[in-house]
């Protein structure tokens, strides 16, 4: 029969185990950060796409990035990466708050962008959500000072210096677009000005669905 004092080891390794389980599920998920963040609401001008009711077509990778593979802005052009589609919006996000704010979103759209001179790395994303308030909440979710988590680098995205990253988030009727730049390795003071520029001209898919809507 064991004795006392090894039962007594054997059950503290068996808690100290599960505790380090139960750690290891619950910990709070961190991921990058943007240091500079801008969120924007949708306005009137999207009211024509303000539901995905009225808008019901499916957003493809071709709709936003087939047009502009190589955007370019006052000399700097952001080269393309790998393109990638989901229905898993979750898996574009990391944080409990965003991904419940991201729920009912029907696809996520995004590519990861490299200037050509190199020294800044960028990705741009859009969410298909269900209408323009569950989009607004999203923008709300997604700024750093409410702690809930952001997005993921995209993938084949050039890893970048977060702490130095700049990200626009705006909501364009019942989309959410995201675009979010950042310096490479140790350069030092990158102007991110020209290549979130050259980046934030990919939303004209949402433009030309309000036109198409009449």
């Amino acid at each position: 029969m064991p004795s006392r004092t090894l039962i007594v080891v054997a059950v503290a390794g068996v808690l100290a185990a599960a505790g380090v389980g139960l750690y290891v599920t619950t910990r709070p998920e961190t991921g990058p950060n943007p240091a500079f963040f801008r969120g924007e609401p949708t306005s009137a001008l999207y009211a024509p796409i303000a539901t995905r009711r009225l808008d019901p077509r499916p957003l493809t990778g071709q709709e936003v990035f087939g047009a502009s593979p190589s955007p370019a802005a006052q000399g700097v052009t952001m080269e393309r990466r790998e393109v990638a589609v989901s229905d898993d919006c979750a898996e574009a996000l990391w944080g409990s708050a965003v991904k419940a704010a991201a729920s009912g979103c029907a696809r996520v759209a995004r590519a990861g962008f490299a200037a050509s001179g190199g020294g800044v790395s960028g990705q741009y994303a859009v969410f298909d959500m269900a209408d323009g308030a569950s989009a607004d909440r999203l923008v709300a979710a997604l700024d750093p000072r409410r702690g809930g988590g952001f997005l993921r680098l995209a993938p084949g995205q050039q890893a970048f210096d977060a702490a130095r990253s700049r990200a626009e988030v705006r909501a364009l009727g019942h989309f959410v677009v995201v675009n979010w730049a950042g310096p490479v390795g140790d350069v030092a003071g990158a102007d991110l000005t020209f290549p979130q520029l050259a980046l934030d001209g990919l939303g004209a898919f949402a433009q030309a669905r309000v036109l198409a809507a009449g």
